[in-house]
């Protein structure tokens, strides 16, 4: 079980993920409670960039946001190719599809329940 200032944290690096993305243009963005489901971390957010370009760019900025704010250095696998791009934060893990990629590998339905909250960012 986390402890309170854990939770504080994980939720304050959300909420700046959440900025972050949303500043950034990213689209359809939804957040994921993994709380109680799994340890691999206590939230997952799932956005969308219109090109691998955008891809690559929210990427980027998302882990220098996380680096400047909480001092944190992000794991992040696949953002030179720019389909889909994971940032693993330890908390909160982000996954920055291109349309089209999220669509053919649908993660939010293995890990929604239907309590899970998504923001429209169109």
């Amino acid at each position: 079980m986390a402890a309170a200032s854990d939770t504080a944290t994980s939720d304050a690096l959300l909420a700046s993920i959440l900025k972050s993305l949303t500043d950034d243009k990213a689209e359809d963005i939804v957040q994921i409670d993994l709380r109680g489901k799994t340890e691999i971390g206590d939230y997952m957010v799932i956005c969308s960039g219109r090109s691998t370009r955008q891809v690559s760019s929210i990427s980027e900025k998302l882990a220098q946001n996380i680096k400047d704010e909480f001092g944190r250095t992000p794991k992040i696998e696949g953002k030179d190719i720019g389909d889909w791009v994971l940032i693993d934060t330890g908390d909160v893990i982000v996954h920055v599809f291109r349309p089209e990629v999220r669509e053919f590998y649908q993660l939010e339905k293995m890990w929604m329940d239907g309590g899970e909250t998504s923001q429209s960012t169109n």
